[in-house]
């Protein structure tokens, strides 16, 4: 069982460094706003996780994937809600807080949230664990939900490290960011709605 978890935390950190939507997003959160946003949004994102995993562990997955209108419907919340998203920031100022000591509780607690929804109306998580996890589970061992939380538990302590790392060293680039005429906060401003409409696209396309 340590050496399957050890492959899966592996495959994991792989995954976690590949360029996707989530930690795209952090990062772009983070170089805009400073560590402590992109750090919110990630907490947010492994929460989500949890479900995700335990919908899984207790086979509701497996109806997700065999019923094509409840997996389409999902898709068309989780788009339109990015894309409201997207409309929020376009219709905002263009003005952006640089550094992580200007970051609210009540701001960070938005974000966090902002993080869980969006990873739990990303049908996509739920059948990628659902193709990934049970490739990992080992016969004859542990009851199989058990070790699917197990795996779960690895992938979200691995991605939740590598996007807190992500959030780290994007938010050093703040003030690099601040001083530069290129990425002006309105450049930042349209690179964040670029973001959460790239989401929302990769959400709906099969």
């Amino acid at each position: 069982m340590i050496e399957s978890l050890v492959s899966f935390a592996f495959a994991t950190l792989l995954l976690a460094i590949s360029p996707g939507p989530d930690n795209i997003f952090v990062l772009t959160q983070s170089v805009a706003r400073g560590s402590k946003y992109g750090i919110a949004i990630a907490s947010g994102l492994i929460t989500g996780c949890i479900v995700h995993t335990s919908v899984v562990a207790f086979g509701f997955a497996i109806v997700i994937r065999d019923n094509e209108w409840l997996l389409y419907a999902i898709k068309i919340a989780g788009a339109i809600y990015l894309l409201y998203l997207a409309f929020k920031i376009f219709k905002s100022d263009a003005s952006i807080e640089f550094g992580a000591e200007k970051a609210s509780n009540r701001s960070l607690w938005k974000l966090y949230k902002v993080g869980i929804t969006m990873n739990l109306l990303n049908p996509k998580v739920t059948l990628f664990f659902l193709a990934l996890l049970p490739q990992f589970v080992i016969a004859n061992s542990y009851p199989d939900w058990i070790q699917i939380y197990m795996l779960g538990g690895v992938f979200m302590l691995v991605s939740l490290l590598t996007f807190y790392t992500i959030a780290l060293l994007a938010g050093k680039a703040a003030s690099f960011i601040k001083s530069s005429k290129w990425f002006a906060p309105p450049a930042m401003k349209w690179a964040q709605i670029v973001v959460f409409i790239g989401i929302a696209v990769a959400i709906l396309i099969p």
